[in-house]
């Protein structure tokens, strides 16, 4: 029987995981509007503690049914908060730059766990039979975290679009050459017009001495997230992780079919809608290999996965009928 004690402590721990998640997005935003570094380092100790806290009540949630944490529409939600999570605070300790882009990557997490909170939650209970099965160990932790990876990947992709933009948008041309009384270039003059070019540059690109709070109010939020170039990689290296785990929840969904329902395959709209994202995905990733996309394209395209990862989520499991409608 279920342990009415431990699925309230459950469902306690996930609003406070939530909370966090807020705090923290809002001191590591604090940091990118405001350049003040005791904020966003703050911020990554609360979205330490959140995920501390998502944890505990995957643990107790498990505890109170005596099973996996995972097995409905709501335990996956929050599943989702501490893989998307784990994955943004392993990617600032390789690349501390990151860490300003927590409100967009933790906000996320917060509204995926609060909407199921709040529409898809259940009470704390055994597992449908068609659920009681050793794979659910196996493919919903796989289909777990390729999708929160590659959702991060597309988070990634989001941002550079918005970077691409404006870098694009106020890339200012080079000064011209000045040229001399008979046609000829005046040194002199060329080199103080470069010189005033490179100091306005530098101007604009740093932040005055007067401390992490003193820099210029003129220079626009979007100046203060990472490169382009740089988002474009997290994207790609991102996305490059989730998909062979994506895959591998495929292939393992195709044995458990067989298994339960004497087939691998049979398009069911759950089935179809998992190999669509695995498509879009998989073109992502070739594009960049192959064709040498890079930038806005692949950027789009990745979106367009994000969007099918979220129709086959929502969507699917929800709306459409099918032999995973018991998602819930």
């Amino acid at each position: 029987m279920p342990s009415a004690s431990l699925a309230n402590l459950s469902e306690t721990l996930v609003w406070l995981a939530v909370l966090s998640y807020v705090v923290a997005a809002l001191l590591t935003g604090f940091e990118l509007a405001y350049r003040v570094a005791w904020t966003g380092r703050a911020g990554l100790a609360v979205a330490v503690v959140g995920l501390g806290t998502n944890v505990a009540a995957a643990v107790t949630r498990s505890l109170a049914t005596h099973r996996v944490p995972w097995g409905n529409m709501y335990e996956y939600s929050v599943m989702i908060g501490v893989v998307t999570v784990t994955a943004y605070l392993v990617w600032v300790l390789r690349r501390p730059e990151v860490r300003t882009l927590g409100p967009f990557i933790l906000l996320p997490a917060v509204l995926a766990i609060a909407l199921a909170g709040v529409a898809l939650r259940v009470p704390a209970g055994p597992l449908v039979p068609a659920l009681n099965s050793g794979w659910i160990k196996i493919h919903v932790a796989a289909a777990i975290s390729g999708s929160s990876i590659l959702c991060l990947a597309s988070i990634f992709s989001a941002l550079y679009l918005v970077r691409d933009y404006f870098e694009r948008r106020s890339a200012k041309p080079a000064p011209p050459l000045v040229a001399g009384g008979a046609g000829t270039v005046d040194r002199v003059e060329l080199r103080e017009t470069m010189a005033a070019y490179v100091e306005e540059e530098e101007a604009a690109a740093e932040p005055r001495a007067g401390g992490d709070g003193d820099e210029p109010r003129r220079r626009a939020l979007w100046e203060r997230l990472p490169a382009a170039g740089t988002l474009d990689l997290l994207a790609y290296r991102t996305a490059a992780f989730g998909f062979p785990i994506w895959t591998f929840a495929i292939i393992a969904g195709a044995i458990w079919a067989q298994s339960a329902w004497g087939r691998y395959w049979g398009w069911d709209p759950k089935e179809t809608w998992s190999f669509i994202v695995w498509t879009i995905f998989a073109a992502y990733l070739h594009a960049r290999a192959t064709s040498g996309w890079r930038g806005r394209r692949a950027a789009w395209l990745s979106l367009v996965g994000f969007g099918a990862m979220l129709f086959n989520f929502y969507a699917v499991n929800t709306w459409i009928v099918g032999l995973h409608s018991y998602a819930q």
